[in-house]
């Protein structure tokens, strides 16, 4: 099988981004790439706490390649960490040209990284892309993946969506504007159980805080 990165943000997609490409046996992910920012020790946007980055990649048998970018990084910053990491993950695994995205259906977000990706000569791959939103939430809740709300965009859902489980009630009381998936940055989540994972993870919900006036941000810790 041809090796890959997985961009990881922690999150149900990339967690069912993962799952796709083991089922298809076409592609070996031999490690997950994720940005943190520096100061906050959490994976960048999620602002899932890396102690628990680390939990998840150990439940998915997998390795962690850091990208580093400073808070309120541009993206020139994001783009000098992110080729650092794929060159370190290169060192490691020499054969190395592919790197697989949970991205959903937004093409401008698909384009941009195939241009990033080209100028570093490696190779996207996107297993989730195009689908259905309404049936993948469903399908991966119903295939046993479990995950919480860790952020939710204010000025598109209510504060009071920050923490809830990411189930079918929760589905049903999303406002119908409201991507299933969050597709457009509407929430994002953290990703605790599921067929990617040999084990689940125990977390404990924490404190939500409103950040920079708009991004509810819910935290979770692992429960020893």
């Amino acid at each position: 099988m041809t090796p890959t990165l997985l961009s990881w943000s922690g999150g149900k997609d990339a967690a069912w981004a993962l799952h796709a490409l083991r089922q298809r046996g076409e592609f070996d992910v031999v490690g997950l790439l994720t940005t943190l920012t520096e100061g906050f020790d959490r994976i960048s946007m999620q602002g899932i706490r890396r102690e628990l980055l680390h939990a998840q990649a150990q439940a998915a048998g997998l390795p962690v390649i850091e990208a580093w970018i400073p808070q309120a990084a541009d993206n020139a910053a994001y783009i000098a960490s992110f080729s650092d990491a794929v060159g370190h993950a290169q060192a490691r695994w020499p054969e190395l040209a592919h790197i697989a995205y949970g991205d959903l259906f937004l093409p401008d977000i698909r384009a941009w990284r195939e241009t990033l990706c080209a100028s570093l000569g490696i190779t996207p791959q996107f297993p989730v892309f195009g689908s259905d939103t309404a049936h993948l939430a469903r399908t991966m809740i119903a295939g046993g993946l479990r995950a919480q709300l860790c952020c939710v965009d204010t000025t598109q859902l209510d504060a009071a969506f920050a923490g809830r489980v990411f189930d079918t009630a929760f589905l049903r009381d999303l406002p119908q504007h409201i991507d299933p998936c969050g597709e457009h940055g509407e929430f994002h989540t953290c990703v605790f159980a599921g067929p990617m994972f040999n084990h689940p993870i125990a977390i404990a919900r924490g404190d939500s805080v409103l950040r920079d006036g708009r991004f509810a941000y819910t935290d979770f810790k692992l429960n020893a």
